[in-house]
């Protein structure tokens, strides 16, 4: 049996017609994409100043004054020429002659007798520039200045821990780091005296001055061969235990 088509369902009819639309439109869009240009607004901003910044300073107009030059300086005074007649006596002076003849005797000048009993006061010395520091007992043995210093300075130290009342601190009420300032001088015969000592408490005060105290005679110390006084500066730092 043959199966028969209506003429209007055959899609082929017009199939040369759409094909011709599909292209022109194709075509009319790439026109139109070819001739579009972009184009960047830039938009400019102008900032105006306002008007109060702007203050037109009014200068005062001057006028030159038309004053008179100064007098000129007057001339100065003529000098007056003090006429001197002739007969005056000018008095003339004889410089005489300082070289010796042979017939000259020769005079010696006896020598001039030193002061006797004069002596030379050395002012005290700091410990740190003493030409030849105190000798602490057990510091003997030391040969240089250097190492007799560090060991009178360990020797000090070591007396003052042994010999200091870190408890009184704690009984005065007193907590933290305790700081006492000591100074001291050991004089031309080796004695410990003018201890003067500055603490946060009188008794602290009262308590390293004690200590210093009982420090032992040492050997003087010697600026330019002669025993002198020697300031020693010790600071006595302890924390109080809770």
């Amino acid at each position: 049996m043959e199966v028969k088509k209506s003429e209007k369902a055959d899609l082929r009819k017009n199939i040369t017609l759409y094909a011709l639309s599909g292209l022109a439109f194709m075509l009319l869009l790439s026109w139109q994409g070819l001739e579009y240009e972009s184009r960047t607004v830039e938009i400019e901003e102008v900032f105006e100043e306002p008007e109060e910044l702007f203050i037109e300073e009014e200068i005062p107009i001057t006028q030159m004054l038309d004053t008179p030059p100064p007098p000129p300086p007057p001339p100065p005074a003529p000098e007056v020429i003090e006429i001197v007649e002739d007969d005056v006596e000018i008095e003339e002076v004889i410089i005489e002659d300082t070289e010796t003849d042979e017939q000259e005797e020769i005079v010696e000048i006896e020598e001039v007798a030193e002061e006797v009993g004069v002596e030379e006061v050395i002012a005290d010395v700091p410990f740190a520039i003493i030409e030849n520091v105190p000798i602490y007992p057990g510091c003997e043995d030391k040969k240089n200045n250097a190492d007799r210093k560090k060991c009178m300075s360990e020797k000090i130290t070591k007396f003052v821990n042994r010999e200091f009342n870190t408890g009184l601190a704690q009984e005065l009420g007193l907590d933290g780091k305790q700081k006492i300032s000591v100074q001291f001088k050991i004089d031309s015969k080796g004695n410990v005296v003018g201890i003067k000592s500055k603490a946060k408490h009188p008794r602290l005060q009262t308590e390293a001055a004690r200590v210093i105290n009982k420090l032992p005679a040492m050997t003087p110390g010697m600026q330019r061969g002669k025993p002198v006084g020697v300031i020693y500066a010790l600071p006595i730092i302890f924390q109080v235990q809770d």
